[in-house]
């Protein structure tokens, strides 16, 4: 199941932070796509992902926003 979280004009951390109180109630295997305009996110939730045993499958830039797509993993 594909899931959306809109942090668009949210600074860090709130992205990585609304990014995990979103997953953890979600199942592994499940897709998350983020969209948010805070720059850092290309580093941070990639970041957050690799240490919390998600995939990060795309990242896309539309102007000032930016879309990543996340599948759960079982640390979920």
């Amino acid at each position: 199941m594909t899931h959306e979280l809109d942090t668009r004009n949210l600074l860090c951390p709130m992205p990585v932070i609304r990014t995990q109180d979103f997953i953890a109630g979600l199942s592994p295997g499940d897709e998350l796509v983020v969209t948010a305009t805070d720059p850092g996110v290309k580093n941070d939730i990639p970041a957050w992902c690799r240490i919390n045993g998600h995939e990060v499958l795309g990242i896309e830039e539309a102007g000032r926003e930016i879309r990543i797509r996340i599948r759960v993993g079982e640390a979920g």
